[in-house]
């Protein structure tokens, strides 16, 4: 399986970024070709001080591959484009294949 993590710093309007993402981004996310799972959340936490983040998404993929070639078509496009309308605070991309055992 491959993660992509996408950290969201505070944006510039919580209400607005909550608002569009759930009624807007994430309906577009839900039809994103070659995802198989994905999550999110508004309750970011630090187990000491402040959180740096105001949100974040977990999406799963097959593989690296997999990820590549949907990010890479048209819906794909749409999907990272969108961000513009809601994370006013900009976010952070990370992807990574997951591991299940101790190599």
């Amino acid at each position: 399986m491959h993660k992509l993590v996408v950290l969201y710093p505070p944006p510039v309007d919580p209400d607005h970024f909550r608002d569009y993402y759930v009624n807007n981004h994430l309906p577009l996310l839900a039809s994103w070709p070659g995802l198989l799972a994905w999550r999110y959340s508004f309750d970011v936490a630090a187990l000491e001080g402040e959180a740096p983040y105001f949100a974040i998404f977990e999406g799963d993929f097959a593989d690296a591959a997999a990820m590549a070639a949907a990010r890479s078509t048209e819906h794909g496009q749409r999907v990272a484009a969108d961000a513009a309308n809601y994370a006013t605070g900009g976010a952070v991309v990370l992807h990574y294949p997951v591991r299940d055992t101790i190599d």
